[in-house]
């Protein structure tokens, strides 16, 4: 059984961060999915009567199990993953991000681990000071088109504003890509990262899970200085864990 990619319809934008200098400011851009693409691709891939969702409270964390249906065994096999909190509404933001993320555990949605970095410069209109003095965004971006390679990674990515106007691209021109995406610099601890990761063999879908999970991001080169001194902790753990077995 197996999931089929998400469509650029599906895929959903959200602003992560702001960043400002001389005066001009640059967004960094997530793609994400809502729970009812989860909900639609289980009913259209495995049948409606065929999957079904359960909470748990453990400790102070709600989880989720996805629970599918083998008929060739007559069994229900689960999945589970924690939600973490919205910033609105407490319970069911927790409700709502475990499910996703027992879905991502299923393999709905996981090519969106293999996003790009997204850096997309603000135009005027698009941002104001706020209160504390740092900018804020209302600006709406979506995914015009997306594909993928024969491992399911992105190759090509389109995002467009309400306008309609093409502000990233990947997969099209350098002249483009240039234009939409800044040189990067990397934190202290990113270099040790990597050769500890490939001298090891460490499998990528393993460090883009924690990265994802730990930090809701999905790249190990958007952490910061506190965050991958806690992810080289947890490499070298990882690492003595798979020498043990």
């Amino acid at each position: 059984m197996e999931f089929r990619t998400l469509k650029a319809n599906e895929i959903d934008c959200r602003i992560q961060s702001l960043n400002e200098k001389n005066g001009n400011v640059g967004a960094v851009v997530l793609l994400y999915k809502d729970a009812r693409i989860d909900m639609r691709l289980l009913d259209e891939v495995v049948g409606a009567m065929n999957w079904k969702r359960e909470h748990a409270i453990i400790g102070d964390r709600l989880y989720c199990t996805v629970s599918i249906y083998n008929q060739q065994t007559g069994e229900w096999v689960g999945k589970s993953d924690v939600g973490t909190e919205s910033n609105t509404e407490k319970e069911k933001g927790q409700a709502s991000d475990s499910f996703k993320r027992a879905c991502f555990n299923w393999g709905i949605g996981r090519e969106l681990y293999s996003a790009p970095f997204t850096y997309i410069n603000l135009q005027n209109g698009e941002w104001k000071p706020g209160k504390d003095g740092k900018p804020k965004s209302y600006a709406k971006f979506t995914v015009k088109e997306i594909d993928y390679d024969e491992n399911r990674n992105i190759n090509k990515l389109t995002i467009v504003d309400s306008k309609g106007v093409v502000r990233f691209t990947m997969g099209g021109s350098a002249a483009s890509m240039q234009a939409t995406k800044p040189k990067e610099t990397h934190v202290a601890g990113y270099e040790e990262f990597c050769k500890l990761a490939k001298d090891n063999n460490v499998p990528p879908a393993e460090i883009t899970k924690y990265i994802a999970t730990e930090f809701k991001k999905p790249r190990l080169a958007m952490l910061d200085a506190f965050e991958m001194v806690a992810a080289l902790d947890w490499l070298k753990k990882f690492i003595e864990q798979q020498g043990t077995k």
